[in-house]
């Protein structure tokens, strides 16, 4: 599929009439190539997300490395713990309860967990609504990559200063890799995960990250004021119009809620 023909699958919520057929190599590219076709229509880059962090799902969804996609000022949403998103025009969408960082200035290349600690102004609660457009989930890696990453939407809760929650990367590293987060839905329990779900802890997954976009050929630049939303700590849970979900993260994070919007606004 060509860049345009992915481009319109994202803003329609159409399924692909098929499998991209790509390699993870030609993905990027692809998925590079309608990067610039959003950033040409306006759309403005806010980070980034980390896809398949976690493991424990490797085995359902066959993918069995971490992958990582764009997010934009049009897909992202900020909040003091309560917030709503539309999932008008998505596909398929679920949601993920995750750990985002915000960057206050460019790692170096090569960066280790305490110089990484030093490039991170704060971490927050989120929920990324994630999205296939291939038909029940069954995908390849490379289609993942192709599929913007998966990504749909982001709310990000309550922004901490790491500053205040730890002194360096090894303490930050111990408190988000033993947090916990309860998801629930509409009042009901549904899964329990941890921090150490991801990479062993959020501040390795957020280093794979920045070596992969390093070492990906055409990769922008990380930036200061860039996000990066570092995967999820469940599985991630179909999402519906009407319903609330509520995320109990344990300290250092906050509780986050959403209400998904009833209706698509006109």
């Amino acid at each position: 599929m060509t860049p345009e023909l992915l481009l319109s699958h994202l803003d329609a919520g159409t399924p692909w009439p098929a499998p991209s057929g790509l390699d993870l190599p030609a993905a990027y590219r692809q998925a590079l190539a309608v990067r610039a076709l959003r950033q040409r229509r306006g759309e403005l880059p806010a980070g980034y997300k980390i896809g398949f962090t976690n493991r424990r799902i490797w085995d359902r969804y066959r993918v069995y490395a971490p992958i990582w996609g764009s997010v934009w000022d049009t897909t992202l949403s900020l909040c003091d713990g309560v917030g709503r998103l539309s999932l008008a025009h998505t596909c398929q969408p679920r949601l993920e309860p995750e750990a985002v960082f915000g960057l206050l200035e460019a790692p170096p290349r090569d960066a280790s967990l305490q110089q990484l600690f030093e490039a991170i102004d704060w971490v927050a609660p989120g929920f990324e609504i994630v999205q296939s457009h291939c038909p029940d989930w069954k995908f390849t890696a490379a289609d993942t990559v192709a599929d913007g990453g998966l990504h749909a939407r982001l709310l990000v809760g309550r922004r901490v200063p790491v500053r205040e929650i730890a002194g360096d990367a090894a303490a930050l590293e111990r408190l988000l890799a033993a947090a916990t987060v309860v998801l629930q839905r509409d009042g009901r329990r549904l899964e329990t995960g941890r921090g150490a779900n991801v990479l062993d802890g959020p501040l390795h997954a957020l280093r794979h990250f920045v070596a992969e976009l390093q070492a990906c050929p055409g990769a922008p630049a990380l930036r200061a004021g860039d996000l990066v939303t570092t995967g999820t700590w469940t599985d991630a849970w179909p999402v519906a119009p009407g319903e609330t979900w509520q995320a109990d993260f344990s300290a250092p994070l906050s509780p986050l809620t959403l209400h998904v919007d009833a209706v698509a606004p006109a």
